[in-house]
């Protein structure tokens, strides 16, 4: 039996954590937070402080990123750090916190909603 799209990301959200805008605005952060939408969605306007890997390059490069990759004691994995991802509305951001998982990232989770929750929240985006 095949599956859509819809069915694929309402699968991953069973199998992810997903924190909502707030919580992440309120200083729940820790990590890395990685915003897997194309780059000229990530150019229009991201959270401060996220690195832009998009969803289909994702699992090629999480490990090569420096973001994700910095250690600060060589006995630490960087796979032990939390990773939040975040897309527009939330879909990519959950397959991706699922690739994540399978690639062994212990603390991963998803902000509930991605971008557009963020803005009806009222909180800001930046544009560097």
């Amino acid at each position: 039996m095949s599956k859509t799209a819809a069915d694929l990301v309402a699968e991953a959200r069973r199998n992810i954590r997903e924190i909502s805008a707030a919580e992440w605005s309120e200083g729940r952060r820790g990590g890395v937070l990685i915003d897997v939408r194309e780059p000229v969605e990530y150019a229009t306007g991201h959270l401060g402080g996220a690195v832009n890997i998009p969803r289909g390059v994702l699992e090629f490069q999480v490990d090569a990123h420096p973001a994700v990759a910095k250690v600060v004691d060589p006995a630490l994995s960087h796979k032990h750090q939390p990773v939040t991802v975040i897309c527009r509305t939330g879909g990519r951001a959950a397959l991706a916190a699922v690739a994540l998982q399978q690639l062994g990232f212990a603390d991963v989770r998803s902000i509930a909603g991605g971008t557009t929750a963020w803005i009806d929240a009222g909180l800001p985006l930046v544009n560097d």
